[in-house]
């Protein structure tokens, strides 16, 4: 029997990602391996992946996970494996967390999963959460996908990127559930004080409201900038902490990230459940990677050599630094911590090239690849993040394109 066949429509995708962007691997970012394929050789400062610029995992870490292969091959618990989670554990308590103890952890295929999970488990249709501008975009994007609204609250450079205490009051509302800190903060480097961390826990706690800390780049600060975990402030609400291996011990690929609730964790223990329950649904996170986390914590420190006076974290900064002070087109708000430079260009460019244009025609004509700043949420268009990761003579190639870029506007 002959069947006629239907006419063929397009098929789409879902509405719920309509308004959601991750340009730090988006089109741009595509348009470099299309370059790349064609031959070019693309210099890449997108992205934080210090895998990419010769920065290794420490050894022991490596070691702890071969060692531990056996034991990596079945499920583990939803929520980690004992000996990762007590690692966290003890962390937390060396930098002054009360009352924690391995069922409050979460380990997740790195903070990125996490986050997704704490998001779905807390929001329903409409609820508003209130993140940085700029922010890491995952944060917003993460909150559309689960239904809820994400408010932006002002870190103007002006204010050296640190939060609008004001703005975050005058935004809370009968819909808002959480609000988000990224400190040290990527894009813009900023590490925030006691007074401001205080304030922001203040808010959270008269209102009601989760707190989430992503502290991904906790160890990563710099000029003796001190990082203040965002837990050791809060009473009378739950605060989630977001680290992992990613970016101090330079292991992305290991993808392994935790999340750890504290505060007034018996108010939150539906919450903590739903979270357990969605944990449950995809089995456990990635197993070997886990391993290494007790070796991490518990080990040397190689982060402080980096990023100390002498070091290629430091140094490759202080190039970066060096190199906007020497320059008639571009701007810095010195960075305290994470591994980002957040420039922005000279005035003069206003009306005439706006950073889409900008990292366009840097890719296309120079061949480097850097992240527009309005990928990063915010309502102005002049400013660009590069990672810092690359080695001074690296750096200065890249700011010798990017000076011939501009010269050619002016």
């Amino acid at each position: 029997m002959k069947t006629t066949s239907m006419p063929q429509t397009a098929i789409r995708s879902s509405d719920a990602l309509r308004d959601v962007r991750y340009e730090i691997r988006g089109q741009l970012a595509n348009h470099a391996l299309e370059l790349e394929r064609r031959g070019y050789e693309i210099i890449s400062l997108n992205i934080g992946n210090p895998g990419l610029f010769g920065f290794r995992t420490p050894e022991t870490m490596r070691l702890a996970m071969i060692e531990n292969l056996a034991q990596a091959e079945p499920y583990c618990h939803q929520k980690g494996i004992f000996p990762a989670r007590e690692a966290v554990v003890m962390q937390q308590q060396n930098r002054g967390v009360k009352d924690v103890s391995a069922d409050d952890v979460f380990i997740g295929n790195g903070v990125s999963e996490l986050i997704d999970l704490s998001l779905r488990a807390l929001l329903n249709p409409g609820d508003e959460v209130l993140i940085p501008s700029p922010d890491y975009p995952l944060w917003s994007a993460a909150v559309t996908l689960n239904g809820g609204k994400a408010m932006h609250y002002r870190c103007a450079e002006d204010n050296g990127f640190q939060p609008d205490l004001g703005h975050i009051e005058s935004l809370i509302t009968a819909k808002t559930r959480a609000i988000v800190v990224i400190n040290p903060n990527n894009p813009s480097g900023a590490v925030y004080d006691r007074d401001t961390l205080q304030e922001i826990v203040n808010l959270a706690e008269s209102h009601g409201l989760v707190l989430f800390s992503d502290e991904i780049y906790d160890q990563m600060v710099y000029d003796g900038a001190e990082f203040i975990p965002m837990a050791t402030l809060v009473e009378s609400t739950v605060c989630l902490s977001f680290s992992g291996l990613s970016k101090v011990y330079r292991a992305c690929g290991y993808r392994v990230g935790w999340c750890i609730f504290s505060g007034d964790k018996e108010r939150a223990s539906e919450y903590a459940h739903g979270m357990e329950l969605l944990s449950a649904l995809r089995l456990c996170a990635n197993v070997p990677g886990q391993w290494a986390v007790q070796t991490a914590l518990g080990g040397f420190q190689s982060i402080a050599q980096l990023v100390e006076p002498g070091g290629r974290l430091y140094q490759s900064r202080q190039a970066i630094l060096d190199r906007v002070a020497a320059s008639d087109y571009l701007h810095v708000e010195r960075p305290m911590g994470a591994m980002y430079a957040f420039l922005r260009l000279d005035d003069r460019f206003a009306g005439r090239l706006d950073d889409q244009a900008f990292a366009l025609e840097l890719l296309e004509n120079h061949h480097v690849l850097v992240a527009p700043g309005s990928s990063f949420n915010t309502v102005y268009t002049d400013h660009f993040r590069i990672t810092t990761l690359p080695d001074t003579d690296t750096l200065d190639i890249v700011f010798d394109r990017i000076e011939s870029c501009l010269e050619q506007h002016c």
